[in-house]
């Protein structure tokens, strides 16, 4: 004779907290989903928790029961993404031991992100210091590959003497420039695919000697 599923003193089965969890996971998940594609498109700061809310498809009052501050979202979602990218990085900057190689995992790796990142970027200076520590984390990645691969040419006397810090500046200063002013440069397009390889010949042609 079958037995009934034992039951809690509310009347749920031991299977029902599991169950929630994953629920409140998923919606989690989606808020934080939709999140990042209005800040990708919208920007950051022009982005407010009802168009997330929206574009989720939950109810405005479920994002603060997720993320209490809009702050607390946009950390999140930067620190989630962030994350992926510098991930990304690692892994192809490994792959290669020259400086074109791990310029080239740097835009592949923001390339997947790119919109998002040249809003992140722009609206830097304005976001809170917990978002500018989670860029700055990402340029940290960056520039100690990039470090190492500079290392080595130098060794190899293939590139001018240069402070490294001078270096990983120049370097992100100007793919910041183009990011930023991604309408001037590839309108509509991505500046990344389309200005990438001329950034990284403009940038190791001040690097090489003679």
């Amino acid at each position: 004779m079958a037995h009934p599923p034992p039951q809690a003193k509310d009347g749920a089965t031991p299977k029902a907290p599991k169950i929630r969890e994953r629920q409140k996971s998923r919606t989690r998940e989606k808020i934080a989903k939709a999140a990042f594609e209005l800040f990708s498109s919208r920007g950051i700061t022009f982005t407010t928790t009802l168009h997330i809310a929206r574009r989720a498809g939950v109810s405005h009052g479920s994002v603060f029961a997720h993320f209490p501050t809009k702050q607390d979202l946009v950390v999140s979602v930067i620190q989630k993404y962030a994350a992926r990218m510098v991930e990304r990085i690692h892994e192809l900057a490994e792959a290669g031991a020259g400086l074109r190689p791990v310029l080239q995992a740097h835009l592949a790796g923001l390339s997947q992100y790119e919109p998002f990142y040249a809003n992140l970027i722009t609206e830097g200076p304005i976001l809170p210091a917990d978002v500018r520590l989670t860029l700055l984390a990402i340029q940290s990645a960056v520039s100690f590959h990039l470090a190492e691969a500079a290392e080595a040419e130098a060794r190899q006397a293939r590139l001018k003497p240069v402070r490294l810090d001078l270096l990983f500046n120049t370097w992100i200063g100007l793919l910041h420039h183009f990011l930023a002013n991604r309408d001037l440069f590839a309108p509509g397009k991505s500046v990344l695919a389309a200005r990438g390889e001329e950034l990284i010949d403009h940038f190791l042609g001040l690097l090489r000697p003679g």
